[in-house]
């Protein structure tokens, strides 16, 4: 069960009215690294999950990032402001002058449509988190990316917040990624023949990467001090 809080997770506003902001901030809303995709893929990967922690961090960070995609909206609804002009829309932004009347679409920045090809799901726990991992890193990327180039003072405080929670969210799949040791894809690391080849295939051949003694992948914590919880 779900139920709305209507005040926002944390408070949003704008200078003024930018609609060319607007469009580039349509990349976290319906864009392939946005807070739809995170929500539904991490709501999505936890049907299935037995351990009940992870279970309920999946939930919780899930429900979280629709908080973000309500966030996000209402900072793109207050860039649009309130007058349709289409001929002077940037090619990202002509859908909501002609279609939505301004309202927020589930788009990305260059007016594409969301779709659920963006989620990813495997059914196995340590594949479904290190994706995880990957996405709140690829977001954090974008939000710094329209950190650079929006030059509104409110707007970027929003900005800082969100890519800040994407920080959070990474650290705790981290902590989660770490508990699986010797669980499902993670089993019988390292120990056949071919797991621990490495082919240097460059040359002239630079590196000192090789395979001689695999370990599956664990992760210390990006951040040393402990998560607070509200």
């Amino acid at each position: 069960m779900f139920k709305h809080e209507k005040q926002l997770l944390h408070e949003v506003g704008v200078e003024k009215p930018n609609p060319n902001y607007a469009a580039m901030l349509q990349e976290q809303l319906g864009g392939p690294h946005g807070e739809l995709k995170a929500a539904l893929q991490y709501l999505s990967q936890s049907f299935r999950i037995k351990d009940m922690e992870i279970k309920d961090l999946f939930l919780d960070i899930a429900s979280e990032e629709l908080g973000h995609m309500e966030m996000v909206a209402q900072t793109v609804n207050l860039l649009n402001g309130h007058t349709l002009d289409a001929n002077n829309a940037t090619i990202g932004n002509i859908q909501a002058h002609v279609s939505t009347g301004l309202t927020p679409a589930l788009t990305n920045a260059s007016g594409q449509l969301w779709t659920a090809a963006y989620v990813n799901e495997t059914g196995d726990l340590a594949a479904d988190i290190l994706s995880n991992i990957a996405a709140e890193q690829r977001a954090k990327v974008v939000y710094e990316y329209l950190h650079r180039q929006i030059n509104d003072k409110k707007v970027r405080e929003t900005i800082d917040f969100l890519l800040n929670r994407e920080e959070a969210h990474n650290t705790m799949f981290r902590e989660a990624f770490n508990k699986l040791q010797d669980t499902g894809s993670l089993r019988d690391w390292g120990i056949t023949k071919d797991s621990k080849l490495y082919f240097n295939l460059s040359t002239p051949g630079n590196n000192s990467f090789n395979a001689n003694n695999p370990k599956a992948p664990s992760f210390n914590n990006p951040n040393p001090q402990e998560l607070v919880h509200h």
